[in-house]
């Protein structure tokens, strides 16, 4: 189950490295500019700190477990992630748009599962 919590681990990690980083990074024209529909009612500060919670997020997957200092903190970041993406996925509901967060929010769903039951 260690290796299966690892693959969903990276996974996720680097699908939520990317999407944080890109909203770091990227101006809320250029998001918008992207099809990222739901940027026009968000102010920047909350994209920032979104992608800012996002990108820590996809750390606190990683570092804990493969440090083992304070492993528990993995499944607690897995935990903050699906919190986020069911918000993203009611978010996406309301626009009329598809729920494409879904997948993610079920990875992060089954690494919080796995996560407390190797870790805890």
């Amino acid at each position: 189950m260690l290796i299966a919590l690892w693959i969903i681990n990276v996974l996720l990690a680097l699908v939520f490295l990317a999407a944080g980083g890109m909203k770091l990074a990227k101006s809320k024209e250029a998001l918008a500019a992207s099809g990222m529909t739901w940027i026009d009612n968000t102010p920047a500060w909350q994209v920032k700190a979104l992608g800012a919670v996002e990108v820590a997020g996809a750390v606190g997957l990683i570092v804990p477990l493969a440090t083992g200092i304070a492993p528990v903190l993995t499944p607690i970041a897995a935990v903050g992630l699906a919190i986020i993406m069911i918000g993203a996925s009611v978010l996406h509901i309301r626009l009329n748009e598809s729920p494409k967060t879904l997948g993610l929010l079920a990875a992060a769903i089954a690494s919080a599962t796995l996560g407390f039951l190797v870790l805890g």
